[in-house]
């Protein structure tokens, strides 16, 4: 078996390549290289790991024809296409644990410098003077901390600033009640926020939303003598504003450790009394710089190698745990989204996925995804888990998630529903002996067959004799029958044939089925 093969791109610990190594990956480690250069050499790669200096574009991307997963060494991604990749099939991985402590022992650094004028002193004492008064500085103890973010980083700094017996008030859409009272903070709409916090520090991505979220009219807002830091993102603080309000007092002081425009050499805070920055330090000691080398290597040979997803910002998380458990539900699902997108192609507007029994019990996202990739297969040959969410959102399908806890006929079952103008369509399917997919009903008929290879689908009456015509027919074009699949609604109802064949039907063939006695419809479906 093939290795799967890795390019670093950028340096990194050396440790990273040893771990792609033991974990079954070839790897070459090529930094510096142009865009061109790069273009050039990676259509041989299927894992690229990455700093912040390669920028992956979309030329990149589309010259990386065999590429499989991006990993960002850290937590910014900004240097990646996202939108592009995820297109493409392609996982995109970041690292946002890694220098987590990091980052929020710098915030809580530039916190104490702010309070204590640490860079003025220090400059004013080496240059002779003695200014012990004019260095009055505040102590942190009982102020207000607001949090802008309460994630992973802005948890860490809340722990930090609670040990340091200050008040925390967060705001962040996404903080639940129970998170806010397991983490020890106040949670709070953004205006009670910016009234109430003596220091303010932010741990946001930079996003449409969040863009400017101080902005002149926030700041305004801000307590008199508020102290702001910024270890996150450039573009969150509206610079110009901010350097009105520390020249106005309205803002006491400000340290920012990341600019709108990196590498910045010209900013209108430089020089600001009170102001004080940091070149884009967050994340950069020692052990960070190896923790986040080491965790994308790993990250990634998992996924290159069992099919463990950690970490991605395209795709649900699986763990290398779950990969085994999910590999047959996954297939189940793909072959039930492929049956019904061959069978109801462009009429699907909406799509519902339900499992049931065992499979209730596991992570439930990845077998919607497997289910869209058979589904959006009809329309792209190249797509995959990653890229068949975002082309069933493009076609505007509503897409919904449905767990029962019951136990029904099946000790695991996972149903396909799709909603078109004319009602409501499903196929269902389980796993036999627990890695075995077979399908067990079709539009409310139950049939039980194996989805694999070239197939023929006909709905007809079920009447006598039609058995021995389609057989008969199929005989005298020389296509040999693999397995037969029978299932009606009612005797001398409507009746389903499921065929597998071990050669593709031609559009004669079908048209001659089609005129067989009895016949309604008649598909040739394809799986695998």
């Amino acid at each position: 078996m093939t290795k799967p093969k890795v390019l670093i791109s950028d340096k990194m610990d050396p440790n990273a390549e040893r771990i792609f190594i033991d974990m079954g990956c070839d790897v070459d480690v090529i930094t510096g290289k142009t865009p061109e250069e790069l273009i050039a050499i990676i259509g041989q790669y299927d894992g690229l790991a990455i700093r912040s200096t390669t920028k992956v574009t979309k030329a990149i991307i589309d010259a990386a024809t065999n590429l499989k997963v991006i990993g960002r060494a850290g937590i910014g991604v900004d240097n990646v296409d996202i939108p592009y990749a995820s297109a493409k099939g392609v996982v995109v991985m970041n690292t946002p644990f890694g220098n987590s402590i990091t980052t929020a022992e710098h915030a809580i650094a530039l916190i104490f410098a702010l309070a204590r004028q640490l860079p003025e002193a220090d400059l004013s004492t080496q240059a002779g003077k003695w200014e012990k008064n004019r260095f009055m500085g505040v102590e942190v103890t009982g102020k207000t901390l607001g949090l802008i973010g309460a994630g992973n980083i802005g948890s860490i700094v809340a722990s930090r600033a609670l040990g340091l017996r200050m008040k925390v008030v967060a705001y962040d859409p996404f903080l639940t009640p129970e998170r806010a009272i397991e983490i020890g903070v106040e949670k709070a709409d953004l205006d009670t926020l910016l009234a109430k916090a003596d220091f303010i520090t932010l741990h946001t991505p930079l996003t449409s939303e969040t863009r400017n979220i101080l902005s002149r009219e926030n700041l305004a807002k801000t307590k008199k003598g508020v102290r702001i830091v910024n270890c996150a993102r450039g573009g969150l603080i509206d610079e110009a504003a901010l350097k009105d309000m520390l020249d106005s007092g309205q803002v006491a002081g400000a340290a920012l450790d990341v600019f709108d425009v990196e590498p910045a050499k010209d900013s209108p805070l430089f020089g600001t009394p009170n102001f004080i920055c940091t070149p884009h330090l967050g994340a950069s000691t020692t052990e960070a710089q190896v923790n986040v080398a080491l965790q994308v290597a790993e990250q990634m040979a998992e996924f290159l190698t069992t099919g463990g997803v950690t970490n991605a910002l395209n795709v649900p998380s699986l763990s290398a745990e779950e990969a085994p458990k999910l590999k047959p539900y996954m297939a189940l699902a793909e072959k039930l989204g492929a049956l019904v997108g061959q069978l109801v192609g462009d009429e699907v507007k909406s799509i519902a996925i339900e499992v049931e029994g065992a499979a209730a019990q596991l992570n439930q996202k990845p077998i919607t995804a497997a289910v869209l990739a058979g589904l959006m297969k009809q329309y792209s040959q190249t797509v995959n888990m990653v890229n068949a969410p975002f082309l069933a959102k493009e076609r505007g399908l509503d897409v919904r998630e449905v767990r029962h806890d019951r136990e029904g006929e099946y000790r695991t079952l996972v149903r396909v529903t799709v909603g078109t103008a004319t009602g409501e369509r499903a196929v269902a399917g389980t796993l036999f002996g627990n890695a075995q997919p077979r399908l067990v009903e079709i539009f409310g008929i139950a049939i039980e067959a194996d989805l694999d290879g070239d197939m023929l689908y006909i709905v007809n009456s079920d009447t006598p004799g039609f058995i021995g015509s389609i057989g008969t027919l199929l005989g005298a074009e020389a296509i040999n029958i693999g397995t037969f699949h029978l299932g009606r609604r009612v005797a001398g109802g409507e009746a389903v044939l499921l065929l597998s064949v071990d050669s593709p039907v031609s559009a004669e063939v079908l048209a001659k089925a089609r005129d067989l006695n009895g016949v309604r419809q008649v598909k040739a479906l394809k799986f695998g």
